[in-house]
């Protein structure tokens, strides 16, 4: 059903908030948070300062800022998303 061009994207919707909910519901059950974040631009905004790298595409692997960052883009990316979840630093608990 997935392929019908009309209803494909309402079908794949309702599977990414059934998981949605389905995670939330499984974290609250073991004591845990789900904390849900937008993932634009994660991996091309600098997670030191925020700047936008240029010149990046799919095949940049490793990320290099004028502010002295330099890593890979995953990881970079994965730093991003802590900080947008309310993370400080790794390995501290959240803020607020």
């Amino acid at each position: 059903m997935a392929r019908n061009h009309h209803l494909s994207k309402s079908i794949l919707d309702a599977g990414w908030s059934t998981f949605r909910q389905y995670l939330t519901y499984k974290a609250e059950s073991a004591g845990r948070e789900v904390a849900f974040v937008d993932p634009a631009y994660t991996s091309r905004s600098c997670s030191a300062c925020g700047a936008m790298f240029q010149d990046f595409d799919l095949s940049t692997r490793w990320v290099t800022c004028a502010c002295g960052l330099s890593l890979d883009r995953d990881r970079n990316a994965a730093l991003n998303i802590l900080r947008r979840a309310g993370y400080h630093r790794v390995g501290h608990t959240r803020a607020g």
